[in-house]
């Protein structure tokens, strides 16, 4: 696997054991170019990077090493981990994203994607369910790598976690409301136990966290209400 070293001055000095990495962060760069991208990432001004970015032809770039922090999840969680940075490796992929003409990632991107993933997962001996995306440890903030990025076919290479039920299956489910307060607390409870973090009584952190959940699970429909087609996902994944 070939990778092309760039540098980042935006990581933290201090090395970082190799047991304190747990999580990959998938991203998209959402931005107008590649170029462009990479540029942001690399300027000591814009305050973000990330430890790879993979661009359309399926190039992978270093721009900080692993044993380094870099800025790349922000204020997120997932799990018993907070803020990030400092156990995660984020990998960006060259995407102009939601704001700019939101396209289809490439088979050579994704296929890069699964080469690196196996090698971090391998060496850094991280869990399942550990693969997420930026909208899942932060989604009051963000939606990428968003609803095109092919999560179920890095599943079936074991990496991330998917759910064991056909599309035709769950369709029929969908739209059907949950009519029982104790199964909205079991979602809830369902949603923890994959990772994802909740706020006590807040509407639109729960919303927001919803639609995330579906961006990553249930791309057919985000739009933050829970049904019986959610439920259903939830809980098999849990399981996970």
């Amino acid at each position: 696997m070939k990778i092309e070293n760039y540098y980042s001055p935006n990581f933290d000095r201090k090395k970082r054991p190799p047991n304190q990495i747990k999580i990959i962060v998938i991203h998209y760069t959402g931005m107008q170019s590649e170029r462009e991208s990479i540029k942001r990432l690399c300027n000591p001004q814009s305050k973000v990077s990330s430890h790879f970015v993979i661009n359309r032809s399926g190039k992978i770039y270093r721009l900080v090493e692993n044993n380094k922090v870099a800025w790349h999840a922000g204020k997120s969680c997932w799990g018993k981990f907070k803020n990030l940075n400092k156990n995660s490796i984020g990998i960006e992929l060259v995407n102009k994203g939601h704001r700019f003409n939101y396209l289809n990632f490439k088979t050579k991107q994704i296929s890069s994607l699964v080469n690196l993933c196996k090698v971090l997962i391998k060496k850094y001996k991280i869990e399942k369910k550990n693969i997420v995306g930026h909208s899942d440890i932060a989604p009051l903030r963000k939606k990428d790598p968003g609803e095109k990025f092919p999560w179920g076919k890095l599943a079936n290479k074991k990496i991330g976690i998917w759910h064991n039920y056909r599309p035709s299956f769950l369709k029929k489910f969908r739209k059907t409301k949950i009519l029982k307060k104790q199964d909205k607390i079991k979602f809830i409870n369902y949603l923890k136990k994959i990772g994802y973090c909740f706020k006590a009584n807040n509407k639109f952190f729960f919303n927001k966290t919803v639609k995330a959940f579906q961006r990553h699970y249930r791309k057919e429909l985000i739009n933050g209400v829970v049904d019986m087609e959610c439920f259903i996902i939830s809980k098999n994944l849990s399981k996970k």
